[in-house]
């Protein structure tokens, strides 16, 4: 769950940053996600969402405790936000677990 949003200067740049908690998909043990807050979802569907791609995903960078990468955002239905998925190696590097909160700084690309 997700607790804050934090707009860049230039509120259609793009870049946002959000604390949330990282969690396990019940389907499939091997993948963790964070949620991203439900208005931060409604922008970026809204002023990014022409750009999506395959199911609907934004191509995004992303930190996490000082390490970044690139994937991209998913919207989930059942959750009604998108998600983000977070990798082992990062979760690792970043010494964050499962159930921990993270402050997420997220650049739609």
């Amino acid at each position: 769950m997700a607790d804050r949003v934090d707009r860049g200067n230039d509120a259609m740049g793009g870049e946002y940053t959000f604390v949330a908690e990282l969690w396990e998909w019940e389907s499939r043990a091997a993948w963790t996600f964070v949620s991203l807050p439900a208005d931060l979802s409604d922008v970026l569907a809204e002023v990014h969402g022409e750009h999506a791609r395959g199911f609907g995903s934004l191509r995004v960078e992303v930190a996490i405790g000082g390490h970044v990468w690139r994937t991209s955002i998913f919207p989930d239905s059942k959750r009604g936000t998108y998600v983000l998925p977070v990798k082992k190696e990062i979760r690792d590097k970043a010494g964050v677990a499962i159930g921990d909160r993270a402050e997420v700084e997220l650049t739609v690309l």
